[in-house]
């Protein structure tokens, strides 16, 4: 065999096992849709003040040492649900605009 065949071959192999790096992608995107998606219902239930509040809260724990990628969930549900409440953006919509992003 020649040595692009086994580099081809494992590469299958590779793929197959862990798919491509769109699959791997998308799979990590849909886990933080998701992710988001759990936070809805608590995210509803807070008045328009507490919604507001939110963004100092963001800052206050960004500034304790918490990571963008750790608020991201809760950041993303908080923005899904002032659009819906300013814009009527649905969270189908909300799902369809994160898994492209």
């Amino acid at each position: 065999m020649a040595l692009e065949s086994v580099a081809e071959w494992m590469g299958k192999v590779a793929r197959a096992m862990f798919g491509s790096r769109n699959e791997r992608l998308v799979r990590d995107y849909m886990e933080r849709v998701q992710a988001i998606s759990a936070l809805e219902a608590e995210v509803q239930a807070l008045s328009d003040e507490a919604l507001r509040g939110k963004t100092d809260e963001f800052r206050e724990r960004y500034r304790a040492g918490e990571t963008l990628d750790d608020l991201l969930p809760e950041a993303f549900a908080v923005a899904r649900e002032a659009a819906a409440r300013t814009v009527w953006l649905g969270s189908e919509q909300w799902s369809q605009v994160l898994a492209e992003a």
